[in-house]
């Protein structure tokens, strides 16, 4: 999903050059590829040892990140309109269409599901908290950012209906996103940070707040304003598109405040650090981060916010690329994904 990020982001750059878009095709194809070798690596997985899976979804640290598929499925749907439907017909823009409310309703139900694991399974501590557990709300959340991305290049009847869906999704993921933040503020407060190779994750929480403000703004500008109740008052659609870039820089602040915090507690524990799958999070969430910057400079038309966005960007990218380097490392020495080392390490 870091990788399908990447491609993302490239897509959005207010700054661009020639061959910017190869570049992003090339991270794109990259990301499915990818995507294609994992998925059927861990299809694999419970092909052999089907026992495992009911094991993994219930797993309390483990489980939590099943929804991290349905992220990359987020990314794979933004990449295709973003790359895709300038080069095809208009049967890509129905298929998004058609896969868009297929994902609504996957992860709703598959938010509703994991929570109702998390509730009535192993007893969890406050003590125990991490920011993961805003994962199984991420996906339905995203509903609202795909929504921005697929909406304007969908007919106007059509488009009013996937608006509507991406507000109410959009607005159920940052809700209960605030419901556990206050368990993720009193963990802190209680317990401290984190040990130091989980300490990146505390970048997760930066998510919610970034890309429920992209969502608004990109949303704001596909109202179809020729169609249905925006047609017969027209005057609402700028009314409209200047709430929600205002409300998107209320709500981006808070991505600001977690962000600093988190990278104060990283910078100043780098020393320790090994690496660990959480490390991911140094990419993803801070995407949705960069991306909400370039929507808020693009409407303020402010040049200086947006070269901000494209410098966080060349910054993401080169962490994107350390990242993956630390990872396969891991591997090769058997740091991660060998006996005992993963969420097995207890068992």
């Amino acid at each position: 999903m870091s990788t399908g990020g990447i491609a993302l982001l490239l897509s959005e750059q207010p700054h661009t050059f020639k061959g910017l878009e190869t570049i992003g095709k090339i991270v794109f194809i990259f990301d499915l590829v990818l995507f294609v070798l994992v998925t059927s690596a861990i299809v694999v997985r419970f092909v052999r040892t089907p026992s495992r899976l009911r094991a993994s979804l219930s797993h309390p640290t483990e489980g939590l990140f099943f929804p991290t598929f349905f992220l990359s499925i987020s990314t794979i749907l933004g990449g295709m309109q973003r790359y895709g439907v300038p080069s095809t017909g208009v049967w890509l823009t129905i298929a998004l269409r058609v896969l868009f409310w297929i994902y609504v309703v996957v992860t709703f139900l598959s938010s509703v599901f994991q929570y109702w694991v998390l509730f009535t399974g192993r007893q969890l501590t406050v003590q125990s908290m991490t920011p993961s557990w805003l994962l199984p709300i991420f996906p339905v959340m995203l509903c609202g950012t795909v929504a921005s991305l697929i909406s304007p290049t969908q007919p106007d009847d059509q488009r009013t209906a996937i608006l509507v869906a991406g507000v109410t999704f959009q607005g159920l993921g940052f809700w209960v996103a605030i419901l556990v933040y206050a368990i993720y503020i009193s963990r802190l407060m209680e317990s401290g940070l984190p040990g130091p190779n989980l300490r990146p994750g505390m970048f997760i929480s930066v998510g919610p707040p970034s890309f429920t403000a992209l969502a608004l703004i990109g949303m704001s500008k596909s109202v179809p304003a020729q169609y249905g109740y925006f047609g017969a008052h027209p005057e609402v659609v700028p009314m409209l598109q200047q709430l929600a870039l205002a409300f998107g820089i209320f709500i981006w602040s808070l991505s600001f405040w977690f962000f600093s915090v988190t990278l104060m507690s990283v910078v100043l524990t780098i020393p320790h650090m090994t690496f660990h799958l959480a490390w991911w999070a140094f990419v993803f969430p801070n995407v949705g981060f960069t991306i909400a910057i370039i929507q808020i400079g693009e409407g303020l038309q402010s040049n200086s916010i947006t070269w901000v966005g494209s410098i966080l960007t060349l910054v993401l990218i080169v962490v994107y690329l350390f990242v993956l380097a630390a990872h396969i490392r891991a591997v090769i020495t058997k740091e991660i994904m060998w006996p005992g080392k993963d969420e097995d390490k207890e068992e």
